[in-house]
């Protein structure tokens, strides 16, 4: 118990930007890996849906990245009811520089931990993942 209570106090949530906010982030992650380069951009509902959050929630989230120019939103061409949402240059910026960041300190950990430990430790998140997904309610 010790453990799992020192690794949450490690706030791994934290974001690697700090001018952008963790759940931020998650919404630019969203946009670079599900918005195709010749789309319009996508919904927000798309954006909670893949989040698992509700719109709510999200349109808060592209309130502030639009504030801070790293989304934009448009109106849909086939429904001019809907709004997509894209990430603006800066806004590709943003999210790939965090990407490196994460994956800096990930080569970090695979160092410490020797490529034998991190594959044990992949798998062993994996069945924890599984583990809490289920029970969830």
């Amino acid at each position: 118990m010790d453990a799992f209570s020192r690794f949450h106090r490690l706030n791994l949530n934290r974001s690697p930007i700090e001018e952008v906010r963790f759940s931020e982030l998650s919404v630019l992650y969203c946009l670079k890996h599900k918005v195709p380069a010749d789309s319009e951009g996508i919904k927000v509902s798309e954006i909670s849906s893949f989040l698992n959050v509700t719109s709510p929630t999200v349109t808060q989230l592209i309130n502030s990245l639009e504030k801070n120019e790293l989304v934009e939103r448009s109106i849909d061409k086939k429904d001019r009811r809907a709004v997509q949402i894209r990430l603006t240059p800066k806004g590709e910026k943003t999210i790939q520089e965090a990407i490196n960041v994460f994956i800096e300190s990930f080569h970090g950990l695979v160092d410490f931990l020797g490529e034998k430990e991190s594959l044990q430790l992949a798998e062993l998140l994996t069945q924890v993942y599984n583990y809490y997904n289920q029970i969830a309610v």
